[in-house]
């Protein structure tokens, strides 16, 4: 694993992800903020619980938790889940409990009330330096991609849920069996321009409203893409497969729900007429390590960008975050991977597509 801050590091200097890595840091810094400020609030005896979301993340019955009790004397002890707790073929390797460790965890069993967790106690609280802390274990370690697939729930010393102040985009676990909510995501839209639906950059909306959890999946996904375009379900663009198109400059994104497994396919063809080689698929594995969220690759000359959601007790605000990463992404990857390896631009006028041996030319994607 890499050092904790690194992933950080490299987006800043790839600037492919510059303006990506730019959102979801901001995103995490805000979390950080958040959670320091409501540390200092909890009543003795409380519990705030910080937990990946599985539905979102894919990881089943593995569920990645942190834990902070206010004790009576003053003293904040955080518990973080060790391998245990976790199923096989999810439990942590050498390098991420290493990491654990480096963050400042002491190993299971050594704090007081830990067990099978990894543990840390301080006596007297700096909340911002332990907010940072929980929010790098769960990104860096836990591989929570953004804080908006985080749930949190605070109790009091008698297991009564208390209220406290919103943790960033990260959502209080209640909202798992109640309306469908979330913020409105702004920035990385698409142009509007001719060719698909689209909405100005900064002025994606604010999503379903109160109550579209209720609907079939296919319906909610069209309330939500709907909501963000500030347009009708009956407005928006529907290929014959289906698929909700958005332009996104030069670039095409499309919202496709599939039924088995249920899930929420949102994708763009970045580049067609591209020949395959060994330097654009080590490129494409490159870009993909570097992502939050999703991944790059090729498939007969095309080069494909996915970020699948889970349509299992699905959550709107999951599907904010993939459309704003994709219409971002695949506008600024379709102009860098053209210029490096040729192919065609779904909006690109005169592109020219790469020569192939026997002169054929597929064609663009639809």
């Amino acid at each position: 694993m890499e050092e904790p801050g690194h992933l950080d590091h490299v987006l800043l200097d790839d600037p492919t992800n510059a303006d990506l890595r730019a959102k979801v840091t901001q995103a995490w810094q805000e979390f950080a903020r958040s959670l320091a400020a409501v540390l200092p609030t909890l009543p003795s005896g409380a519990r705030l619980e910080l937990t990946l979301d599985p539905t979102a993340t894919g990881t089943g019955d593995a569920v990645y938790a942190v834990s902070v009790l206010a004790e009576d004397s003053g003293e904040l002890r955080a518990y973080a889940v060790g391998n245990a707790s976790l199923p096989e073929g999810y439990r942590m390797g050498r390098d991420a409990v290493a990491a654990l460790i480096a963050l400042g965890w002491s190993p299971p069993g050594v704090v007081a009330g830990s067990e099978d967790r990894f543990g840390f106690a301080v006596a007297q609280a700096s909340p911002p330096s332990i907010a940072a802390m929980l929010a790098r274990t769960m990104r860096d370690v836990y591989g929570a991609p953004h804080p908006a697939f985080l749930m949190y729930l605070a109790h009091g010393a008698d297991q009564a849920p208390i209220q406290i102040s919103p943790l960033g985009s990260a959502r209080p676990e209640a909202l798992l069996d109640g309306a469908v909510s979330g913020p409105g995501l702004a920035g990385g839209a698409p142009d509007g321009s001719a060719g698909g639906t689209g909405a100005a950059a900064g002025e994606l909306g604010d999503g379903p409203a109160e109550g579209a959890d209720e609907l079939p999946l296919v319906e909610q996904v069209v309330t939500v893409v709907a909501g963000l375009l500030k347009t009708t379900a009956d407005q928006l663009q529907v290929d014959a497969d289906g698929d909700i198109g958005i332009r996104a400059g030069s670039a095409m994104v499309f919202v496709r729900v599939r039924d088995h497994p249920p899930l929420v396919d949102v994708f763009s063809p970045v580049l067609t007429e591209v020949r395959p080689t060994e330097q654009l698929y080590a490129k494409l594995s490159e870009l993909t390590s570097l992502m939050p969220i999703g991944r790059l690759y090729c498939t007969d000359d095309t080069v494909w960008a996915s970020v699948p959601v889970f349509g299992r007790r699905f959550q709107a605000v999951h599907l904010m975050l993939a459309i704003q990463v994709m219409t971002g992404l695949a506008d600024e990857l379709d102009d860098r991977l053209h210029g490096e390896f040729g192919g065609r631009r779904f909006f690109g006028e005169g592109d020219r597509a790469a020569a192939r041996p026997n002169g054929e030319r597929t064609g663009m994607y639809l």
